[in-house]
């Protein structure tokens, strides 16, 4: 392809990408292929001579399009949402064609002096004090491995990296029953490793991790003789919205002089509205590292997590690596790529700067307002269905609930809910027991979207009765 085809098919796919993004509620939410419908559709081999790029779009349409789940349905009510504004795709579409590898300063300026003011335009959206900064990383569960890898090697004086962790004695982190199934596989990775995870019980009305239980368990392992290395808290968890009382917390790893990391990988975008930070936000200065994924529900296209550090010291401690031909001579500058695990890095700093430009923060807001109501307005019609109970009440714009029957009728009410189209949800689990999440969040969404909802559920119910 030279630049001129290059030229009219960009044309084409911006034209499509509009049409798509249009037409998305004619469209089922989730892929209604089966296993193997798309392996099927592909050549087993490699062409040996180039094919003509209206073939591979033609193919395109007819192999991959069928088997694509549409993440940007306004009726896409299932785990959290993966937005693409249209701003941030443009944004997007610039950097893809400057291709840039953005590791160091001196590898593009602009983009590492960027990711600075966004990261500190973040920082002022949440109220976070003027002591943070921070680092765009691909996803929260880069972020979080981040902190539990500085977790580890604070806790041990910073030689892990250098010694292995043989005869460093046992290392301990601590959190609620309820975090992602990323705090797991970062203790994993690690070298923490499951059992040394501590799950602790949750109390209402939030389901927060139990600080009685915390300390005791601290305790515990200091008088056994092992190591506590950090605590790990959400702000937002992913099952049923789960907060932990983040001033309680704080004040126990004050105590115990221990490393903190907030999830706040969903909820955390939501901070940017006033009404939610005394609920939720209160006590988050202090945390030395803080996560929100603003490709989640602020509306950046997929992959930007922020990773907010009160002091990014220690994490540079753990992470930084300079060979000789990745120094930078001259005047002293930043080198996020030191700051993260890849060394390759995106520019994802410019779909921040368009989005939060072409809406303001005001018109954010407004969005995340919105789904917040809209979600307690589809609970409370729920609520009156007969025979369904709410399991958790909403947390901002998440809740469950529960269907007549066992476990398995839940799970067939979500199965026949995905495969008739029309709405996507996914089921979770609580206190033993099988839940439909209800989630709203997709950027595009209406209030007529998520009340449509309810008359899906309800038809969808009938018929399997």
């Amino acid at each position: 392809m030279d630049w001129d085809e290059f030229e009219e098919w960009g044309r084409y796919v911006s034209r499509w990408a509009a049409d798509y993004h249009k037409s998305l509620r004619d469209l089922p939410v989730r892929a209604q292929t089966r296993p193997g419908d798309t392996i099927r559709g592909l050549a087993a081999a490699p062409p040996s001579q180039g094919q003509p790029m209206d073939a591979i779009i033609d193919d395109f349409e007819r192999v991959v399009m069928p088997g694509m789940t549409h993440w940007q349905h306004p009726r896409f009510f299932a785990y959290f949402p993966a937005n693409a504004t249209p701003p941030s795709m443009i944004a997007e579409m610039l950097v893809t064609t400057i291709a840039a590898q953005c590791m160091l300063w001196q590898t593009s300026p602009a983009a590492t002096e960027m990711e600075t003011v966004m990261v500190d335009w973040l920082r002022q959206a949440l109220a976070l004090p003027e002591e943070y900064t921070g680092v765009i990383q691909d996803s929260a569960s880069s972020a979080t491995l981040s902190a539990v890898l500085t977790m580890r090697e604070r806790a041990i004086d910073y030689t892990g990296n250098r010694d292995g962790l043989n005869g460093k004695g046992t290392l301990r982190i601590y959190c609620s029953e309820q975090v992602h199934s990323s705090i797991d596989r970062a203790a994993w990775i690690a070298g923490i490793g499951q059992e040394n995870l501590v799950k602790l019980p949750t109390r209402s009305p939030r389901h927060e991790l139990d600080v009685d239980a915390l300390r005791a368990a601290i305790r515990g392992d200091r008088a056994a003789g092992h190591i506590p290395a950090g605590i790990i808290t959400i702000t937002g968890g992913t099952g049923v919205g789960a907060s932990d009382d983040l001033a309680a917390v704080l004040d126990v790893a004050r105590t115990e002089d221990l490393y903190t990391h907030l999830d706040a990988a969903w909820a955390g975008a939501a901070m940017i509205c006033e009404e939610f930070r005394e609920e939720f936000w209160a006590g988050v200065a202090g945390y030395d590292s803080i996560v929100i994924n603003p490709h989640k529900w602020l509306g950046a296209q997929f992959d930007c997590s922020v990773q907010f550090l009160r002091d990014p010291q220690p994490q540079l401690n753990t992470l930084k690596i300079e060979p000789e031909y990745l120094k930078t001579t001259g005047a002293a500058v930043t080198n996020y790529s030191e700051w993260t695990i890849p060394l390759g890095r995106r520019f994802r700093a410019l779909k921040l700067w368009f989005l939060i430009r072409s809406y303001g923060l005001e018109g954010l807001k407004a969005r995340l307002r919105n789904h917040v109501r809209w979600a307690n307005e589809i609970c409370d019609v729920l609520r009156a269905m007969d025979g369904f109970d709410i399991v958790t009440e909403p947390m901002l714009s998440l809740f469950t609930f529960r269907c007549p029957g066992d476990d398995k009728d839940q799970q067939r009410l979500v199965d026949a809910i995905n495969d008739d189209g029309r709405i996507y949800l996914t089921q979770g689990a609580f206190q033993g027991k099988k839940v439909i999440r209800f989630q709203v969040g997709q950027f595009e969404t209406t209030r007529e979207d998520v009340l449509f909802a309810a008359d899906v559920i309800r038809d969808v119910w009938a018929r399997m009765k």
